[in-house]
């Protein structure tokens, strides 16, 4: 990428939670970011004027704002795929989650990825650029009450090593970020699943959240602040350490203990 060239970031699910933190942080390192999220706040607002009203779970939603991203920057140097999303959480497991759950979880989390990835690959082979999808820990860590996000949030780490493969020799890198819980509406809304697992321990969301590192085995004590994982995407994406693709990067508070 030629150094005089301003950088250009796609980032979906960015209205709030990790989404909000990346497209700051990405605008801090002086990239144009185009935004998309179902609602635009005023946050997200305040870091970019390219923010997009787009429902990601439909079929054309991530095209357009691929298209939206083209039009508007001339091309594209970094997608992230942070969108995601579940009706759960499921208190009742596997047999309780329908066959719409499914679909929501799937279409949000993984088809996002799939179209948005499609639409921009091209412009992004152009550039040498990169993709950086937002999974999960229970990928491989996989929880009943979670399950159609789990198996979603498993199918995007398997994509993005596959699309690692396929493009890495045309330059372009794809890696997976891995989070345990973090500071976000999945752990501090009514209804979330910190709300679900609050109720089952006979405690607050607030007692939750300060206990939880404990029950959750996790060796710093404390869970991860969304500005921690946009960090991690801005190294990823200064290219300091070209050889890392097709990698998924842990940042769980030393939650997984498996080797």
């Amino acid at each position: 990428m030629a150094a005089d060239r301003t950088r250009n970031a796609v980032v979906t699910g960015a209205g709030k939670g990790i989404g909000l933190a990346v497209a700051a942080a990405l605008r801090d390192e002086g990239y144009q970011v185009v935004a998309g999220a179902r609602n635009i706040g005023d946050e997200i607002r305040r870091i970019t004027p390219f923010a997009v009203s787009v429902d990601l779970s439909t079929p054309d939603g991530p095209g357009r704002l691929i298209d939206t991203a083209m039009a508007e920057l001339g091309g594209i140097d970094l997608l992230v795929n942070n969108v995601a999303g579940t009706t759960g959480p499921h208190p009742g497991g596997f047999l309780s989650v329908s066959d719409d759950d499914w679909r929501h979880a799937l279409d949000l989390t993984l088809f996002s990825a799939i179209r948005a990835s499609r639409a921009a690959l091209p412009g992004i082979v152009e550039r040498r650029g990169h993709i950086i999808n937002i999974g999960s820990v229970n990928a491989r860590r996989p929880a009943p009450h979670l399950v159609d996000i789990s198996a979603a949030k498993a199918a995007l780490a398997n994509l993005g090593k596959a699309l690692a493969e396929e493009f890495g020799p045309r330059g372009v890198r794809v890696n997976t970020i891995s989070p345990g819980p973090v500071r976000t509406a999945v752990w501090t809304e009514p209804g979330s699943t910190g709300d679900v697992l609050a109720s089952r321990a006979g405690i607050s969301r607030e007692e939750l959240l300060t206990t939880l590192p404990t029950t959750f085995g996790m060796s710093t004590g404390q869970i991860t602040e969304p500005a921690e994982i946009a960090a991690l995407v801005v190294f990823l994406a200064s290219g300091r350490a070209p050889n890392i693709n097709g990698s998924d990067l842990v940042i769980d508070g030393g939650l997984r203990k498996e080797l």
